[in-house]
């Protein structure tokens, strides 16, 4: 591929401050219309995890409030990007501090964990700053059986592995970068922003089945950043060979395992998983080159074990990439947990504020550059 001379530039945003309680909204325009998909990424035994996008159809707001009412008396225990109360049935959402602002066509997303009892339906109403949400709620309930997630990151130093060459895409194609995941990935993901200004816009196209989420400024933001999801269900249940079919990615950066990690599941059990998640990649595209993060550090309240665990996964994750990395299709290694601090670049122990985004930007930004070529 031929050698692109890329310009780094200096990008912020917000800072991401997501939590369960009440949040003051400021003025707000209402909503001449709206759509909302609203997805239960997993299921365990009287929990669930779900995320919800809602995509404003009228007139831009400057703040929004999302209600709707649970069908079965299931009640929420932690929600991000966002902040929430309930009473009763009724759940009244509203934004966080930097994402009120919702253009025309704008999509705004927030994720979080419940519990249930009995069954678990997907609500059937919402209403965007009061007026009702006329597009149905789209459920895609999804298979987990393990306990709960959040999205959290790794502890060990990592390896690097430069790309070899492999053939490119046709010759003024954009590189299609496919950027998969969990809630570190896409819920904003707002790293995902910082790293496309980096890049030569021209030159590549971030692709994915999910669109993207406001981040300050505008940029290609399609991803496969599921909240929620665990490596080793969208392993198992194959749910990576639809999403790869439908965008074609020729560069697959993957930033997984932090659900898996949290719901206790073994350093083999998910580089099992990642195994399987590369041939599916290789059976779409046998030139994929694929940049694997050892993830962030995860520092949660609820799951004191889970620092260690993401110490252990990352620490296995070089030598699973050096036997599964071929010249044709390359695998890289790149750190993103050394340098990250989770008390200062995360707002939750698990999901990068402002400043944890351009840290993990920066760290991806090498490793993509050199695959390009």
């Amino acid at each position: 591929m031929p050698r692109l001379r890329l310009t780094a530039l200096a990008a912020t945003t917000a800072v991401l401050a997501g939590s369960f309680a009440v949040a003051a909204a400021g003025p707000a325009s209402a909503a001449a219309g709206c759509q909302v998909r609203y997805t239960v990424s997993s299921s365990w035994p009287g929990g669930f995890g779900a995320a919800v996008d809602v995509t404003n159809l009228g007139d831009p707001v400057s703040s929004w409030t999302l209600t709707f009412s649970f069908p079965a008396g299931q009640t929420i225990t932690q929600l991000w990007n966002g902040a929430a109360t309930q009473s009763g049935a009724a759940v009244t959402v509203r934004n966080a501090s930097w994402n009120g602002a919702l253009a025309t066509n704008g999509t705004a997303s927030v994720g979080f964990n419940g519990s249930w009892t009995g069954s678990n339906p997907v609500p059937t109403s919402f209403a965007l700053n009061g007026t009702t949400c006329n597009g149905p709620a789209p459920t895609t309930p999804p298979p987990s059986t393990t306990p709960p997630p959040t999205t959290p990151p790794p502890t060990t130093p990592p390896p690097t592995t430069p790309p070899p060459t492999t053939t490119p895409p046709p010759a003024g194609s954009p590189v299609k970068i496919m950027a998969l995941g969990d809630s570190i990935t896409g819920s904003p993901g707002c790293w995902r922003a910082l790293l496309w200004q980096k890049l030569p816009a021209t030159r590549v196209d971030f692709v994915g089945t999910l669109p993207g989420q406001g981040c300050g400024f505008p940029y290609d933001g399609e991803n496969e950043g599921h909240g929620g999801f665990l490596a080793t269900n969208v392993a198992n249940q194959n749910q990576l060979v639809g999403w790869l079919d439908a965008t074609d990615p020729d560069i697959v950066l993957m930033h997984f395992g932090t659900n898996d990690v949290w719901n206790n599941q073994p350093p083999a059990t998910i580089l099992a998983a990642f195994t399987r998640l590369v041939g599916q990649m290789r059976a779409s595209n046998p030139a994929m080159e694929i940049l694997v993060a050892q993830i962030i550090p995860m520092n949660a309240s609820n799951c004191a074990e889970c620092a260690q665990r993401v110490v252990n996964l990352n620490a296995a994750i070089p030598a699973w990439a050096a036997g599964l990395s071929t010249a044709a299709s390359p695998i890289t290694v790149v750190d993103q947990f050394t340098g990250f601090n989770s008390a200062t670049d995360t707002y939750d122990g698990v999901h990068p504020n402002d400043a944890g985004n351009v840290k993990i930007a920066n760290r991806w930004y090498p490793a993509l550059a050199a695959a390009l070529g």
